[in-house]
């Protein structure tokens, strides 16, 4: 029987939820969007749909599939909060930004995923491995922290001819010091580069939904993920 995927992307403005890529579906997110909110509002998005699994990127490091603390920009009562028991259904729970990388990601070499939002997702992929990474809280300069400056603070802050000096001279130190082969650039703010130098690639709309399903693959023969997440 074939398998039928709910991906839900949780970002700091809004939900998505995507059927299949052309199949979509979104709503508000923001600092008042606790569990209770989330769950109210999903259920009315996703009616008439039939999935009997679900992936979910959210935004904060996720450890043995439990989310680690409160969202920067969501609301609070998230720790501890079991989204398979709440929604009835097996889930597969991963950083927002490591399922965007992963779904990204073409099989060759060593890829930083950079998402440029509200903050700043990051991962990092190689082979069959997917690391999430947290750089959004590096230290850059004047007591700020990096996102400050990538996000949309930082567009706000530097106007935009600033901002994409700022973004691509980050790039470029982060590239070197994650000894990427490239550099895959994705978020609600990458539609504001026309060009984007060699070896930084622009992510697509679709990557997050290919890479809820990827969580799901197994090897031939196996229950054995495909893919080794850390």
């Amino acid at each position: 029987m074939k398998r039928r995927i709910l991906v839900v992307d949780i970002g700091g403005t809004h939900v998505k939820l995507l059927m299949s890529l052309r199949n979509e579906r979104e709503f508000p997110s923001g600092p008042r969007m606790g569990p209770e909110q989330f769950l109210k509002r999903f259920k009315e998005s996703a009616r008439g749909w039939k999935f009997d699994r679900v992936s979910i990127g959210f935004p904060v490091p996720i450890r043995k599939v439990r989310i680690t603390r409160d969202p920067k920009h969501l609301g609070k009562g998230w720790v501890g909060f079991n989204f398979g028991r709440a929604l009835g259904l097996p889930v597969r729970l991963i950083n927002d930004a490591a399922m965007q990388a992963l779904g990204s990601y073409r099989g060759r070499g060593r890829m930083l995923f950079l998402g440029l939002g509200t903050g700043l997702g990051s991962a990092l992929v190689w082979e069959r491995t997917l690391m999430p990474l947290e750089l959004g809280d590096l230290p850059y300069p004047k007591g700020k922290i990096i996102e400050n400056y990538l996000g949309i603070p930082g567009l706000e802050l530097l106007g935009q001819k600033k901002w994409k000096r700022e973004v691509l001279f980050a790039i470029t130190q982060l590239r070197n010091s994650f000894i990427a082969d490239y550099v895959v650039l994705g978020g609600g703010l990458v539609h504001r580069f026309n060009r984007l130098p060699k070896g930084i690639e622009r992510g697509r709309n679709e990557n997050a939904f290919l890479g809820g399903i990827r969580l799901w693959e197994t090897k031939r023969n196996s229950h054995e993920l495909k893919w080794r997440l850390l």
